[in-house]
Parts: C-alpha cells; sequence; structure tokens
C-alpha cells in the first residue's frame, strides 16, 4: 500500500489525450478508503514517475520498457492528420499517407507514433511539443499526424483533422513497476478490466472453511440385482428354479 499508514493513496499518472476519468469514478466509489491522486505527465515523465516510485501506476502510450515495467493494452487509438479547415484533405473523409507527399509534415520531438518513414516534406526544425506543432499548423506551416485524442486535446476552430488508414496506430496501455504489483494495483487493474465489485480483482482468493465441498459424480448406478435363485444362481436357470433339465425318455 502507498502513503501513509493514516491516509493512504493511490498515485496515477497520464499522459496526455488520455481521459482517466471514468475509472477515477469507480474507483472512488468503491475505494472511499484510499484518495486516488492523478498525475499528469508528458510520455517521458510518465515513465520516469513509475520507475522512481513517485507513481503507482499510469496510463500510457506503447511501448514501454517491458523489462521493469508490466503493461495491459487497453485499446487503440484512430490516427489523423491536423489541417487547417481550408486545406484539400479538409474536403475528404480520409486519406493515405501518400497522399501528404507534397506537405510539410511536422514531427515534434514528444511524437508517439512509430513511424518507419516519415510521410510528406520535413520541415526545418522539430518542434519541441505537440502543442506547439499544432500552433504551427494554424500559421500555415504544416500539417501534423497524431493519435485522434492529442487532436481532440487542441482543438482549434480553425482546425479540422481526417483519418489517416495507413499510418502507425496508438496504443494505450495500464503501466506499473514489475516489482511493485501492490494490492491497490491489482484493484485498478480489476477496474479497467471491467471487474465487478464482487470479483477477485484478480487476487488468488483461499477456498472458506465453511464452504461445501462439491460431491463427486459416480459412476452409473448399477441395477439392483434380482434375489438369486436357489442354489445362489441367477439368470434364466434361476426363474426356471435351476439348471434346465432334459426331458424323460421314453422306455422302449
Amino acid at each position: 500500500m502507498t502513503g501513509s499508514e493514516d491516509s493512504p493513496a493511490f498515485r496515477l499518472a497520464y499522459v496526455p489525450g488520455v481521459i482517466p476519468a471514468k475509472w477515477v469514478r469507480i474507483w472512488n466509489e468503491r475505494r472511499t478508503d484510499v484518495r486516488l491522486t492523478l498525475l499528469q505527465a508528458s510520455p517521458a515523465e510518465a515513465h520516469d514517475l513509475l520507475l522512481s516510485g513517485d507513481a503507482d501506476a499510469g496510463l500510457v502510450r506503447l511501448p514501454v520498457d517491458r523489462t521493469v515495467l508490466s503493461a495491459i493494452p487497453l485499446y487503440t487509438e484512430t490516427t489523423v492528420v491536423v489541417v487547417p479547415r481550408d486545406h484539400v484533405v479538409a474536403a475528404v473523409d480520409e486519406i493515405t499517407a501518400e497522399d501528404l507527399a507534397d506537405d510539410i509534415v511536422l514531427h515534434p520531438l514528444d511524437d508517439t507514433l512509430a513511424w518507419e518513414n516519415l510521410p510528406g516534406r520535413p520541415a526545418l526544425e522539430r518542434p519541441a511539443t505537440t502543442e506547439d506543432a499544432i500552433e504551427l499548423v494554424a500559421a500555415g506551416i504544416g500539417v501534423l499526424v497524431v493519435p485522434q485524442s492529442l487532436a481532440r486535446l487542441h482543438h482549434r476552430k480553425d482546425l479540422t483533422y481526417r483519418p489517416v488508414t495507413d499510418a502507425p496506430e496508438s496504443q494505450v496501455a495500464l503501466s506499473w513497476p514489475e516489482a511493485r504489483t501492490t494490492d491497490l494495483v491489482e484493484d485498478f487493474i480489476g477496474i479497467v478490466r471491467g471487474r465487478t465489485v464482487n470479483s477477485s480483482r484478480g487476487r488468488r482468493e483461499e477456498p472458506k472453511a465453511d464452504q461445501a465441498k462439491p460431491k463427486k459424480r459416480s459412476g452409473t448406478a448399477s441395477t439392483p440385482r434380482k434375489p438369486a435363485g436357489k442354489g445362489g444362481a441367477t439368470g434364466r436357470g434361476a426363474r426356471s428354479g435351476g439348471s434346465r433339465q432334459g426331458k424323460p425318455r421314453r422306455k422302449s
């Protein structure tokens, strides 16, 4: 358990674009004895918070260092391109990366997409953050490809976005230090996995002492034997009172 004995707390880091509100609400309903503290952080900061022990768990974007962190993928986001409203892309429902070949595609230093080959033409300098890149898009400097939640987070009336069908996708996961899988972490895992309040929350429960043991199924019940005939014989001979007798011979 984290925090002091007088005031236990569960510290949850989360990266921009991730909305933890639903899970926080369920936690507050179920764990009224443990305060949940939210820590908003950049992807790099969230990783450091988990490793340093300053956060118990985090809602982060994959990949993470699986040698020291555990992770449960939660969902995959649609990737979109953010453009000015008068851009040609705004006239269609979706595009491919090749459709951006003639555009300057901004690539911020905090980009979360694992590109093999960046689309479009590179800018002279990389913006420091996604927020900075959004400002450059609004200024007509270029376009920006990001997870949809980040496009929504930095929404502006003069900008819009469209899905990019063949771009890398971003996965959001619950992550925590491999060496510190506490009971509180198990509780939060149960919440994000949709377990009910009456479930075991992923913990192994010992069987109750007064719990009735299930009855073993016996084999096919045997049919009671009919009483044996004379001499203990059974079957046809028993019904006729013993062994079968031949007909008496006629005297010649």
